[in-house]
């Protein structure tokens, strides 16, 4: 998940975060339309996946949840 600068919360996936978030920043001029008003300020959490299919199911999980859930996400993950 990346937070933007007015602190929404963007959920994606890719095998390389650091190289999205670049993008998402604007190296490149293929970060996601989400990020073209309001930028990309912090990766805020992250999680692995064993393949592709799995990772898109999780993404669409984290994209109902509330955005409760999903703070609680991001602090149990820095804990």
């Amino acid at each position: 998940m990346v937070r933007s600068r007015s602190g929404k919360l963007y959920t994606g996936i890719t095998t390389d975060p650091e190289r999205r978030f670049r993008e998402h920043c604007g190296e490149g001029g293929r970060g996601a339309r989400f990020f073209r008003t309001d930028p990309a300020d912090a990766i805020v959490y992250r999680e692995p996946a064993e393949n592709r299919s799995t990772a898109s199911q999780r993404e669409a999980a984290i994209k109902k949840m509330r955005r409760s859930e999903k703070e609680s996400l991001i602090i149990e993950s820095k804990g």
